[in-house]
């Protein structure tokens, strides 16, 4: 969270690859009915605003706050979302590859899905500054937050390759890098 995999995954989809932003995604399954309907039967109308949609800012509040309703929440969303992940793949089958994005790859098992992986990497002070700008959150909330990760050190180590997402770092050169090895 808040390292940049965005704008990584900016500079692969500009080379030509195929990217599937699993976050995107998911944030369209709160339009459908059914996906709705489930979420009301799991956490109650408190998750539901006044129109009927999800309100996510109240689902994040649960979520985030107990790790039962995070994992009864991620039983819902990560099945759909691998499963358009699948389709996304069989779409784009002439490539040579595709980047799927998510920021809990290890957390749910979703690497075992994946034949490369790559991590993005910034420290945590730097990805703390950079979700106060974008997001308007306290560190505590974003802490929370990131508590529900695996620490990035660990994501580093497991990954085949990492980009070191910095400032004046040449991330362009980082990712064809990656493309001339993987492709």
């Amino acid at each position: 969270m808040g390292s940049g995999k965005s704008t990584v995954v900016a500079e692969f989809q500009r080379l030509g690859v195929p990217a599937f932003v699993a976050d995107r995604e998911a944030a369209r399954l709160y339009d459908d009915p059914s996906f709705i309907s489930l979420l009301r039967r799991q956490f109650g109308d408190q998750v539901m605003d006044q129109r009927g949609a999800v309100d996510k800012r109240r689902l994040a509040d649960i979520v985030f706050n107990d790790r039962g309703a995070l994992a009864r929440l991620n039983a819902i969303v990560h099945p759909r979302v691998m499963d358009l992940f699948d389709r996304f793949c069989h779409a784009h089958a002439d490539a040579p590859f595709v980047v799927f994005e998510s920021a809990i790859l290890y957390e749910y098992g979703l690497d075992k899905a994946m034949d490369v992986v790559v991590c993005v990497y910034l420290d945590l002070d730097e990805r703390l500054r950079r979700l106060r700008l974008r997001d308007g959150i306290d560190d505590n909330r974003l802490l929370q937050r990131i508590a529900n990760q695996d620490p990035a050190d660990e994501a580093v180590m497991k990954a085949d390759y990492v980009v070191l997402n910095y400032e004046g770092n040449p991330r362009q050169r980082q990712v064809q890098y990656i493309l001339e090895h993987v492709a």
